[in-house]
């Protein structure tokens, strides 16, 4: 049985300063570095992942935090199959804004697949693990518990995503 191959865009949302580009770094490179880099538009960073019997070419795009640029997010989101929603747990308020990043990501590309990532969980958390999984059912997302700096669940992250995608693009 041949093996197939599939080019997948995934998006990163979420508030400034969650830690996108820092988990976009330890999943693509496995490096971390505490310094924080505003993301300009969108950096897209690729990595080949193997599912079962498939190779995917995992396109992430990295989506600036900045809520006031709404009308260019929605020109990022086109084509993509998913994304991860990214929020950080020292800050409650970066959770309450993922229904509005989730919301305005399906309104481009439909009911796709999306992923809650509570993210920075090595630090002294604001609210709980079952506070985001309530919310997260709350907008229909499955959620995990990330952290770019020790590495915790984000190889996990980005491959419960990429199964999903995989599922939707056979």
């Amino acid at each position: 049985m041949s093996s197939a191959k599939y080019i997948i865009k995934l998006c990163l949302l979420g508030d400034g300063a969650v830690g996108k580009t820092s988990l976009v770094r330890r999943f693509v490179f496995d490096v971390f570095d505490d310094k924080y880099i505003q993301s300009f538009g969108t950096k897209v960073s690729k990595k080949s992942v193997t599912v079962g019997d498939s190779t995917m070419d995992l396109m992430v795009w990295d989506i600036l935090g900045q809520r006031t640029q709404e009308a260019l997010h929605a020109a990022y989101y086109k084509g993509a199959a998913g994304a991860l929603a990214v929020c950080d747990f020292t800050r409650p308020e970066t959770m309450r804004s993922l229904k509005t990043w989730v919301g305005n990501f399906r309104s481009v590309v439909g009911d796709m697949p999306v992923i809650l990532l509570g993210n920075k969980s090595d630090l002294s958390k604001a609210f709980t693990l079952d506070e985001l999984r309530s919310f997260g059912s709350s907008i229909g997302c499955d959620v995990l518990e990330t952290s770019a700096k020790t590495g915790l669940n984000v190889e996990a992250a980005f491959a419960s995503i990429g199964r999903r995608l995989l599922e939707g693009a056979k």
